[in-house]
């Protein structure tokens, strides 16, 4: 089957892509098993939404809105919302992570320029960021979060995965909204917030089209090829006092394997990048990287490219996975890398 370009075609949730799998035949070894594993590992309650949402008026042509929703029992998701004040009818969308100790408020530039585009444009706080900590600012209590769930197995994932369920949250919000086509939700996030993009993506069909920044990789690479400093340097507090409490004087790969495996598990294994990205075929995907990131290895992204362009192929959808290496950049997006994702996104949800 050869996959036309038409706006959001095929792309309507997980009855459309269950149904190119099973005709296409491409569905990687043990899919559907890797899916459901990592959605039962961040399962919990879902609880009504309760959505609120602030008018924060009009400016430069663009309609400007807080909103926040219930993520779970315990956990409000605050969040941005810009549109243009001109579009009429449903709107496709574009949902913004941001990373590590970055905020949806330092992100405002990328909402205004995909809501002059056209889109609705929507960036969240990340779990203990911004709204969601006392400070409205910096990493630590995420990094206090991240080290609670060293110290109590199972109870949270904050380090990446309780913020891929708060996208899909989000997406069962906007699946509300009127002036929302909830079959063209696009979704981008830089570093953490690219982990976070493709892991979202991976467990969530129902987002159409992927650009994840600086984050695709195989964490399992990184530890075998004692690669794993520049990943662990944005939670080094939390690392450095794990490894205290647990008698370990010099931090190396074993240790990081067992931390991963307390605040994250599965992320070098089961629910690594090789085995996460190929789950987004054969939706469109942009992967871009800087060339010399050693917080990404190219290597390790080659790894996850690899595993999934012949799901691509074998739909007949190459076109619809491209990867970019920024030449002499290390962990940073260029104001390049940025114009090649609204490209992308006006390509695959526009008309």
């Amino acid at each position: 089957m050869h996959l036309t370009r038409h706006r959001c075609l095929l792309l309507t949730a997980g009855a459309a892509i269950g149904v190119l799998f099973a005709a296409t035949s491409v569905a990687a070894p043990g899919a559907s098993s890797t899916r459901a594993a990592f959605l039962k590992l961040i399962d919990r309650p879902r609880v009504p939404l309760a959505a609120e949402i602030k008018d924060l008026g009009e400016s430069s042509g663009l309609k400007r809105a807080h909103f926040s929703y219930a993520a779970d029992a315990d956990q409000r998701v605050p969040g941005l919302w810009f549109a243009p004040a001109s579009a009429t009818g449903r709107s496709p969308v574009v949902i913004i992570l941001h990373g590590t100790g970055g905020t949806k408020d330092g992100v405002k530039d990328l909402l205004e320029t995909y809501a002059h585009a056209g889109f609705v444009a929507v960036a969240i706080d990340g779990r203990y960021h911004g709204e969601r900590t006392t400070t409205g600012k910096g990493s630590a209590e995420y990094q206090d979060a991240i080290l609670r769930a060293w110290r109590t197995p199972g109870r949270e994932h904050p380090f990446f995965f309780d913020t891929a369920w708060d996208v899909m949250r989000l997406v069962d919000y906007l699946e509300t909204c009127p002036d929302v086509d909830a079959k063209c939700i696009g979704l981008t996030g830089i570093s953490k917030g690219g982990i976070e993009t493709y892991l979202a993506a991976a467990a969530d069909p129902r987002i159409a089209v992927a650009v994840p920044f600086i984050g695709v990789q195989s964490f399992r690479w990184a530890l075998e090829h004692d690669s794993w400093q520049s990943r662990i340097g944005t939670i080094q507090a939390a690392v450095d006092t794990a490894a205290k409490e647990s008698g370990v004087a010099k931090i190396d790969a074993a240790f990081i394997h067992a931390f991963y495996a307390r605040v994250a598990p599965g992320i070098d294994g089961e629910f690594d990048g090789p085995a996460m990205v190929p789950l987004i075929a054969p939706r469109p995907l942009l992967v871009v990287n800087g060339d010399s990131d050693a917080r990404t290895p190219l290597a390790g992204v080659q790894l996850c490219l690899d595993a999934t362009r012949p799901l691509y192929h074998a739909a007949g959808a190459d076109d619809r996975l491209k990867f970019i290496a920024e030449k002499d950049t290390a962990h940073k997006v260029t104001a390049e890398a940025h114009a090649a994702a609204l490209a992308w996104f006006k390509l695959w949800l526009q008309p």
